[in-house]
C-alpha cells in the first residue's frame, strides 16, 4: 500500500465462517488459474485469498475453441471446466499455493454426487486447504443434465454429502439461473454450508451475423463482467438478508466502489474475476481503494460497513 494515509490504521481483515482473511478481496475461480501466472506480476500474498479453477476428479480438456467472446460490458465463456484434475492439483499446484501467505480456497465440481464426495474426501486430507467452494452449477448426469444448483433438492443433497466429508469451511457457490435463489441458499445452509458465494455466471450467447454462426463452440456460455453486476448485487442483498451465514459477493466487481456496494449490501467478502483479464492488478487496486474509502468514511474497520446499506 502507498500514499499519505499510511499512518492511519485501518483493519481490512474479515472472518468468513472461521476462514480468516487479511482483506475481503479474493481472486475468483476460473480467472486466476492456480495463481502461478499472477505471481509473476505481483505478490499474491497481498490478496485475501485465491479461489482455484474448479477441479474435477479426472482432468478435463473442456470445450473446443472458440471458448470466449467479448460482449458489451462483459464477456461470454464456455471453457467447459478444463482443469488438471484433483491428483495433479494436489501434487503439482497445491504446494505452490501453500507457500504463499494467502487463503487457498479450492473450487470443486462434479457430474455426479459421488464425484463431489470423492473430491471432498481427498481435500479433507490436505491441511493446506482451509476451505472449499462447491460449484453446483454443473450438469447432473444422473438426472438428465439438470444443474445441481437449479433446484433446492439436488443442491442441498450435494452440500449435505460434502459436509459429511470435509471438516473445514464449506462454501456453496450459487447460480443466478434459478427461479428463487433465496430458497436454494436456505436449503444449502440447512444442509451444512458454512457460507455461500454468489453469483455464478448468467447464461447467454452471441451470434456472428456475417458468418451466421454462434460465436462460441458450445453455443451457450456464461456471461460475466460489469454487465451482470446489478443482478449480482440484488441477489447478494436478498440472500444476505435471508441467511445467517457469511455471503461472498461475485459479479462484475471491477473497482473499489463496486466492492464497497457488495459489502454494504451484506457481503463479507468479494471475488474479482473478469476484471483480472482487463488489468491483472485489479484486485490490488480494489484492496487499496477499499482502505481509502474507509478512511474517507471515517471508519477504521471494514466490518463496520458490512450490511449497513440504508433503505430510503
Amino acid at each position: 500500500m502507498r500514499g499519505s494515509n499510511l499512518a492511519i490504521s485501518v483493519n481490512l481483515s474479515v472472518d468468513v465462517a472461521g476462514l480468516r482473511l487479511k482483506n475481503p478481496v479474493l481472486a475468483a475461480s476460473g480467472c486466476f488459474a492456480y495463481g502461478e501466472e499472477a505471481s509473476e506480476i505481483f505478490d499474491i500474498s497481498m490478496l485475501g485469498g485465491i479461489v482455484t479453477k474448479s477441479l474435477t476428479y479426472l482432468p478435463r480438456e473442456g470445450h473446443p475453441p472458440p471458448k470466449v467472446c467479448e460482449t458489451d460490458a462483459g464477456m461470454l465463456n464456455a471453457i467447459g471446466l478444463s482443469n488438471v484434475g484433483i491428483d495433479r492439483f494436489i501434487n503439482e499446484k497445491l504446494p505452490f499455493l501453500s507457500e504463499n501467505d494467502t487463503a487457498c480456497i479450492v473450487s470443486i465440481a462434479g457430474s455426479t454426487v459421488d464425484e463431489y464426495i470423492r473430491l471432498a474426501e481427498l481435500l479433507a486430507g490436505c491441511d493446506d486447504v482451509p476451505a472449499i467452494e462447491v460449484n453446483i452449477s454443473c450438469p447432473n448426469v444422473d438426472e438428465g443434465g439438470l444443474e445441481f444448483g437449479a433446484y433446492s433438492e439436488p443442491a442441498s443433497r450435494v452440500i449435505g454429502e460434502v459436509r459429511k466429508r470435509f471438516p473445514r469451511t464449506l462454501i456453496a457457490k450459487l447460480s443466478p439461473n434459478v427461479t428463487d435463489i433465496v430458497k436454494i441458499a436456505n436449503s444449502v445452509v440447512d444442509n451444512g454450508a458454512d457460507a455461500v458465494s454468489l453469483i455464478n455466471t448468467v447464461v447467454g450467447t452471441a451470434i456472428d451475423i456475417e458468418k451466421r454462426t454462434f460465436r462460441l463452440s458450445n453455443t451457450f456460455g456464461g456471461l460475466s463482467g460489469p454487465a451482470i453486476r446489478p443482478i449480482a448485487l440484488a441477489m447478494v442483498y436478498k440472500v444476505a438478508s435471508a441467511v445467517d451465514v457469511p455471503v461472498i459477493g461475485i459479479g462484475g466487481i471491477t473497482t473499489a466502489s463496486d466492492a464497497a456496494e457488495f459489502l454494504l449490501a451484506g457481503a463479507k467478502a468479494v471475488q474479482v474475476g473478469t476484471a483480472c483479464f482487463i488489468d491483472p492488478n485489479a484486485p490490488l487496486n480494489i484492496i487499496e481503494g477499499l482502505r481509502n474509502y474507509l478512511i474517507k468514511q471515517g471508519e477504521d474497520d471494514i466490518n463496520n460497513i458490512i450490511g449497513t446499506v440504508k433503505l430510503r
